[in-house]
């Protein structure tokens, strides 16, 4: 591998994790809000995979990529929303919920989208990071969704926000003591199901990278259950929003690493590289999960049977 290769391999890893990790940076934002009120939404996937086809569909019908973006972050809300609602009712199970709900928003993504499969819709402009180079690979590459400074600072002001506002204090204490909660006379279930639905409108751009960025279209795999890795990503980052932003940098670079070797012209093993994220999961979830023993950071709630 001579220096120009190297110079492409290192700068389509990092652009491929900038861009395949805007996706997991935003659901992993939206699902750390819902679990840090103590409740968990396995139903991200559903939230994702919805988001994606409305935010495409809003940008074809209306011709502008600001308002599919828009239109992505309510349908997540929506259905984030829904989620909370039901979680809210006596003797409804979290988790269970959360697979129906992301089995409906699939469902109703599919069926919804069927239209949207051949048509294209308007996209993100990216923000050129390559312009100092004279490579015309590297300038491809650092090619940047301009969703993800949004990201970045919308982790540093969740992670602010946790630890110094009032709204803060209340979703930390609803996830870490609910019966302290109730006791200081603050409605859990009221504060769940926001939490809840602000999760999904993060989630929401998530879904609006995928169909408005990159890979920029849409189709019923797009997601490849990047929603429920979200989940995982959530305990590796210790549910803390800052931390977020490294992990699905790393997630990201794990499933840009395939698509930069065979950029540069390594075909082999392309397919076994495709799966490092999903390795990745597996492995944080049997490193993290251990039995009898509480995640660091795991808010209070969560090791509750509900």
């Amino acid at each position: 591998m001579n220096a120009d290769q190297l110079q492409g391999l290192t700068a389509a890893i990092l652009g491929g994790a900038l861009r395949v990790g805007a996706p997991f940076l935003f659901v992993s934002l939206g699902e750390c809000i819902t679990e840090k009120a103590g409740r968990i939404n396995l139903g991200l996937e559903g939230v994702l995979v919805l988001s994606a086809m409305a935010a495409f569909g809003g940008a074809y019908l209306s011709g502008s990529v600001w308002t599919g973006v828009l239109v992505a972050m309510l349908a997540g809300a929506a259905l984030a929303a829904l989620h909370g609602l039901l979680c809210s009712l006596p003797r409804v199970n979290d988790v269970a919920t959360g697979i129906a709900l992301m089995l409906l928003g699939t469902g109703l993504a599919f069926y919804l989208g069927k239209p949207l499969i051949q048509p294209q819709a308007p996209q993100l402009p990216p923000i050129e990071l390559g312009t100092w180079s004279s490579t015309p690979a590297v300038r491809a590459a650092l090619q940047i969704n301009p969703l993800v400074p949004l990201g970045v600072l919308l982790a540093g002001a969740l992670w602010w926000g946790f630890a110094n506002t009032r709204a803060g204090l209340l979703v930390r204490m609803a996830g870490d003591s609910a019966d302290a909660a109730r006791a200081l006379g603050y409605p859990v279930p009221a504060i769940r199901i926001a939490a809840t639905a602000a999760g999904g409108l993060v989630a929401g751009l998530g879904g609006a990278c995928l169909t408005l960025f990159y890979p920029g279209s849409w189709n019923e795999g797009i997601s490849s259950g990047q929603g429920l890795i979200a989940v995982a990503l959530v305990i590796f980052a210790r549910w803390s929003p800052l931390r977020c932003v490294g992990a699905a940098l790393l997630f990201g670079g794990a499933g840009a690493l395939g698509p930069a070797l065979q950029s540069i012209g390594i075909g082999w093993g392309y397919h076994l590289f495709n799966i490092v994220p999903y390795v990745l999961t597996l492995l944080i979830l049997v490193l993290s999960c251990r039995p009898g023993r509480l995640a660091a950071g795991s808010p209070g709630e969560l090791s509750s049977a509900r």
